[in-house]
């Protein structure tokens, strides 16, 4: 097997590719590629590749100094079952620009043990959390609550 290289260099990341896997995703179905190429401009963007080719995104939305928010972690389907998610996750919380941080969230539906693998556990205070959905994203929760779990 190709080695797996994690780089955060915007020039290597494939937009295309990784709009293709955003919008066919449960949590941003049908995303629109301008948004896609604004969230990717402010964040901090990893990619996995093998063989020169992308076979992985992950994108940390932090202010640099107390909180992130790790988003948009995928694997292409022919790559999954090596590591790699674990792997970029692991690479952000370890990487130096991130050793101020002391609460990173992220939400999932069906990958709580790669997250608890690097650390990660259910909120210990959720009544301390609340969140504001634009409607348009309350219909795509209660849909995908619909969906039985992958």
């Amino acid at each position: 097997m190709t080695e797996i290289i994690l780089s955060d260099d915007r020039a290597r990341l494939d937009v295309d590719r990784i709009h293709g896997w955003l919008a066919s995703s449960y949590w941003s179905p049908g995303i629109e590629r301008s948004l896609v190429e604004r969230a990717i401009a402010g964040s901090h963007c990893l990619g996995a590749y093998r063989g020169g080719e992308q076979v992985g995104f992950a994108r940390m939305i932090t202010d640099h100094a107390t909180f992130a928010w790790l988003a948009d972690v995928w694997v292409d389907e022919a790559a999954r079952g090596l590591g790699i998610a674990r792997r970029m996750v692991r690479w952000f919380l370890d990487h130096p620009d991130f050793a101020t941080i002391r609460r990173t969230g992220l939400v999932t539906r069906d990958a709580h043990d790669v997250y608890a693998a690097c650390g990660f556990t259910p909120l210990h205070r959720p009544d301390y959390f609340m969140e504001r959905l634009a409607p348009w994203a309350l219909q795509l929760m209660q849909d995908d609550a619909e969906q039985p779990a992958s």
